[in-house]
């Protein structure tokens, strides 16, 4: 079977939805002859390693260039206000599929199934999905997860007020024919599947975006409450951006005798480090918090293998991929229960804390944690539950069979029931 892959995000260095482009597409290829067209920015990166693929490189950057300055001046950087970012990539992204069809010859009959991958917004429609005459597949998508009233505070300091438009994009060209022409939509998680509202359930398959390398991130040596000696080792690993929380497990240690005889290792960078920084100074944490700063994948993965349980409070997280990586890693995973994160922790595979405004989360979060100190052997069991659950659906590989199934299915005429997670 020969697929067309769309990924105009598709980088194997660049982090969160690029590297999982690259990652998904990589999967496909293993079962399908596939071609891959992304943006030409990716190319420098993609060809420092091998990877067999045939490779496609469209170049946009006439309008892709501009906009990204624009929006990144409009977004006082590339850290916050992602909504601005997404209405800003709308013309773009338009061109870049504009491009493909160009690349092509206007003639994309030599292709058995066309999927869009990337981007992964259902508030970006695809242009090429009309003059396709196989099957079109678009997703996973994830998207549609609204700011908690509780948390005005952090959306404001996330920039996102131009949030309140985002309905807007279906009434864009191409926001009706892409879903009316799709023959399977790939949707992450119900928040999604809730915007989806022109897609019947037969065309509907249920496949987080999500998924893990085994070869980086797999158990550590000891369970779960055993790996700190005396000391139960909590971490967090992030973007140290507003709408994640990371301040709040600080917050639960200040606020928690029992958790200051611990320990919290906190790794990543962003706009919230100086805070955090200042909250550790004020509460004297400096002997029981670390802040490791920015890591690699391969370093963020040992940390994960060598402490206990992650605590990841982000109260507006739509895929969550790092939850898998923790879940595969074998931590206990403490986490806000509102999206993604709460969806995955289900059915006794971690700890959902219920969402509450910030200082009774982290009330929630103290809890939970000091929980975790009084019982390690309960610790060592959830870990394991999430574990299986992980290493059963989320490996790339498996992700690559199951959409390779989502193909034979359309191909065959066959329904896609049964198809999804």
């Amino acid at each position: 079977m020969k697929v067309l892959v769309l990924a105009d995000e598709c980088n194997p260095e660049w982090p969160s939805l690029p590297i999982v482009g690259w990652k998904y597409a990589k999967a496909i290829a293993e079962g399908a002859q596939v071609v891959l067209a992304t943006h030409v920015r990716n190319r420098e990166n993609i060809e420092k390693e091998p990877h067999g693929l045939d490779i496609r490189y469209i170049d946009t950057e006439w309008l892709a260039g501009p906009m990204f300055r624009l929006a990144r001046w409009l977004r006082g950087g590339e850290e916050v206000a992602w909504s601005t970012s997404m209405m800003m990539n709308y013309l773009p992204y338009l061109a870049f599929e504009h491009g493909v069809y160009r690349h092509f010859g206007g003639d994309l009959s030599g292709f058995d199934v066309v999927h869009r991958i990337t981007p992964m917004s259902p508030t970006l429609p695809s242009w090429i999905a009309h003059k396709c005459r196989q099957p079109f597949v678009i997703g996973p998508l994830n998207g549609n997860l609204d700011w908690p009233k509780a948390f005005t505070a952090e959306q404001a300091r996330e920039k996102e007020k131009l949030r309140k438009l985002r309905n807007l994009y279906k009434y864009l060209p191409y926001a009706r024919s892409t879903y009316d022409r799709a023959s399977a939509v790939l949707s992450a998680f119900s928040h999604t599947r809730a915007d989806l509202t022109r897609v019947p359930d037969a065309r509907i398959v249920s496949m987080p975006e999500i998924g893990f390398d085994p070869a980086i991130f797999h158990d550590g040596d000891a369970p779960a409450g055993r790996r700190g000696g005396d000391k139960v080792q909590f971490l967090y690993a992030g973007r140290l951006v507003p709408y994640k929380l990371p301040e709040l497990p600080i917050r639960a240690f200040a606020a928690s005798p029992a958790l200051r005889q611990h320990h919290l290792h906190v790794v990543g960078d962003g706009p919230e480090r100086a805070r955090m920084e200042a909250v550790i100074a004020e509460h004297g944490l400096s002997d029981c918090i670390t802040m490791h700063g920015r890591k690699s994948q391969a370093e963020v993965a040992q940390m994960m293998r060598i402490t206990d349980a992650f605590v990841f409070p982000s109260i507006r997280e739509l895929g969550a991929g790092v939850v898998i990586e923790a879940m595969a890693c074998g931590q206990t995973l403490l986490v806000s229960d509102y999206g993604a994160p709460g969806d995955l922790v289900a059915e006794g595979r971690g700890h959902a804390v219920p969402m509450a405004p910030f200082d009774t989360l982290v009330k929630g979060f103290a809890a939970q944690m000091e929980a975790c100190l009084l019982d390690r052997d309960a610790m060592a069991d959830t870990a394991a539950r999430g574990r299986t659950y992980a290493e059963d659906y989320f490996p790339w590989a498996e992700k690559g069979r199951r959409t390779i199934a989502v193909y034979d299915a359309l191909l065959s005429g066959h329904g896609l029931d049964g198809l999804g997670y």
